[in-house]
């Protein structure tokens, strides 16, 4: 068994520090809010002949916890767009797979094009720039910015978050397997190591400019400096306060935003 785009164990989640995501309204977890966002007013048509007044609802496959979910999310809190959640308890079960046939989340059904369904966090991210962000607020103008963009974007997905999942799965694996959570662990600083480096002279990955490739960091980036196992495995060992001093900088103005707030349910008082 493999960590990927799927946990259900809330439990397991809350020991790793990881707590229930509530909203600060109505004490509900963020999935369960139903539709509280609207499109913003000064945006123009994106599928014609609609307005974004118009626009429906995008429905989002989650979970209760795990960090995935998360980065849509925050991708369509930073662009304004109305959504749905609906929670997967077993995404194993016919219906869901015959939405996505992999049976993790998260996933999105779009009735603004056609019910179209699409699954993997980063697809769903490029496919929410893509269509939504009408005025490149998540992304930039230049051509190669565009593919370095993307370039950062699968970095996390191939680099950041199979390490940090699979750190994760050894530490709640029943069988205590000490090489592996070793390993997987030590696996989290060369990521660390990449971005301290392209950091060390700019505040956000591309041009000065916090983009959709910044934001997906933070969800993962939110495990390895918070749980518990993590903490006590790395800060330490690793110095990271004072080797990664940008990498932290960053994370945490990232995590200022309201987007990244809304998302996790936060208060920002």
């Amino acid at each position: 068994m493999t960590f990927g785009d799927n946990n259900n164990d809330i439990t397991t989640w809350a020991r790793l520090g990881l707590k229930t995501v509530h909203s600060r309204s109505t004490d509900k977890p963020f999935w369960s809010r139903g539709n509280s966002f609207s499109p913003a007013s000064s945006s123009t048509s994106l599928f014609s002949p609609f307005s974004m007044a118009a626009l429906k609802p995008l429905t989002v496959y989650v979970h209760s916890a795990g960090p995935n979910p998360y980065k849509v999310a925050i991708v369509l809190e930073e662009l304004s767009s109305p959504y749905d959640k609906i929670v997967v308890d077993n995404p194993k079960e016919d219906w869901f797979l015959a939405l996505n046939p992999n049976g993790r989340v998260p996933a999105i059904t779009d009735p603004n094009n056609g019910d179209f369904t699409i699954w993997e966090s980063g697809a769903i991210v490029e496919y929410l720039v893509e269509l939504y962000d009408k005025h490149g607020k998540l992304t930039v103008e230049h051509a190669k910015g565009k593919w370095t963009l993307k370039q950062y974007l699968h970095f996390q997905m191939s680099g950041q978050g199979p390490y940090f999942g699979q750190a994760v799965w050894f530490h709640r694996c029943p069988d205590d397997i000490p090489i592996a959570k070793q390993r997987y662990i030590e696996q989290t600083v060369p990521v660390f190591e990449v971005l301290e480096t392209i950091l060390k002279d700019r505040e956000y990955l591309v041009r000065d400019k916090s983009t959709y490739a910044d934001l997906c960091f933070v969800p993962w980036n939110r495990v390895a400096l918070h749980a518990p196992f993590f903490k006590d495995s790395l800060w330490e060992r690793y110095h990271i306060e004072e080797k990664f001093p940008n990498f932290l900088t960053w994370h945490r103005r990232l995590s200022s935003r309201p987007s990244v707030n809304k998302a996790f349910g936060e208060s920002q008082d």
